[in-house]
């Protein structure tokens, strides 16, 4: 008799950051995010029979196909990294299909070192953190990766915690760009507001190549917390995006090749934003909407001080206008991220409809596009 196909379907969400950018990239340094009602899917189906991944057999043993390409690209395994299988495909796919590979090829890490198969698979990935092929500026990377990994795993007979699915999705992502915090993938992991610290990636990397993945899942990590914070009811998380896309790996980059790093400078602006998400963390906790109003015009101030000595280039013009539309009608507001573009947030009070749309109208007179995004209370989903 025959038996039906297997399919497992992971959905993550995007996120947002609400406060500690830049400042997070170092190990410890806290900050706020927001996961969003916008996802990334990842579905994983059956290809065939299992293939080893060190076995080099040029069988194809993971076809990848996403609704931001046209191309369906088969791959292999050879000495346990999957590599283009076929040459038409093009110089480029392992770059487009970074995260999604490195999700994949951790997993199969996990499994090998567990004396368990890599099956072979189908991934089919779709996103609705992109319109059109534009990209927002929700943490696209991040959520395929935490999709990837919970899918995969899934797929493959392993049952993860949270958690797990966490460590191994910094895993791929410190493989790729050791210098990535990891805040969306724990805003994709668990959902909702979250405080975040980020772990020490060179020691995880490094953990990770001498004891193996299974036993750096279950070991300390430097730096690293993730805990959930209670939403703020009353106010009002109004998002806009400038039109303008920006690379959050460029501009951290950019950052660290800056001598400002170790300044006395430097030093201020991390203990200046450190200070300002620990008490928005507070305020959140305690329900006190003006304290975090407060912090979020605190955090932004340290971002614009930060530019102004850098030259990042953090301020964009729709962006200043964003933050200066929201104060003029009594909400807070900061660019989200890395800045340059993409996303900045507001909050408003919940209650005074004519300001939201007000808001939105200055926007939109400002060259800037209100999205229609709320948060998300839960984090992966099948």
């Amino acid at each position: 008799m025959l038996t039906a196909p297997r399919t497992v379907v992971r959905h993550a969400p995007g996120k947002l950051f609400v406060a500690g950018e830049y400042a997070v990239v170092e190990p410890g340094n806290p900050a706020i995010l927001v996961a969003v009602d916008r996802h990334i899917t990842v579905t994983v189906s059956d290809l065939g029979p299992g293939v080893d991944p060190g076995s080099g057999s040029g069988e194809a043993a993971v076809v990848i196909s996403t609704d931001l390409g046209s191309q369906t690209v088969p791959w292999c395994w050879h000495e346990g990294r999957l590599v283009v299988c076929r040459a038409d495909a093009g110089g480029g796919a392992r770059g487009a299909l970074a995260h999604v590979v490195s999700a994949i090829e951790t997993v199969a890490q996990l499994l090998s070192e567990r004396g368990r198969p890599v099956p072979a698979m189908g991934v089919s990935i779709s996103s609705r953190l992109h319109d059109n092929g534009r990209k927002y500026g929700l943490g696209s990377s991040g959520a395929v990766t935490v999709a990837a990994v919970a899918a995969v795993a899934d797929f493959s007979g392993l049952e993860l915690s949270a958690d797990e699915r966490y460590r191994l999705a910094l895993l791929a992502t410190a493989a790729i760009d050791p210098k990535a915090s990891g805040g969306d993938l724990a805003a994709s992991t668990w959902g909702g507001w979250i405080a975040y610290r980020a772990p020490d990636r060179t020691f995880v990397l490094d953990l990770a190549r001498r004891v193996g993945v299974d036993r750096a899942l279950s070991a300390p990590w430097p730096g690293h917390s993730v805990r959930r914070l209670p939403p703020p009811d009353g106010l009002t998380l109004e998002v806009g995006w400038t039109g303008e896309p920006a690379s959050t790996t460029a501009i951290v980059s950019d950052l660290h090749r800056k001598t400002w790093r170790g300044t006395a400078s430097h030093q201020r602006f991390v203990e200046n934003t450190t200070g300002c998400v620990d008490a928005a963390t507070t305020a959140l906790e305690a329900g006190d909407h003006q304290s975090l109003l407060d912090q979020i015009r605190a955090a932004r101030k340290e971002l614009a001080r930060l530019d102004d000595e850098v030259g990042l280039g953090i301020f964009t013009t729709r962006l200043t206008r964003l933050c200066e539309a929201a104060e003029a009608v009594g909400g807070a507001a900061k660019p989200s991220g890395a800045g340059g573009g993409d996303c900045g947030i507001a909050l408003l009070d919940a209650e005074a409809s004519s300001n939201i749309s007000q808001l939105r109208q200055r926007w939109a007179t400002a060259g800037v596009l209100p999205l229609s995004i709320r948060p998300a209370l839960e984090g992966i989903e099948e």
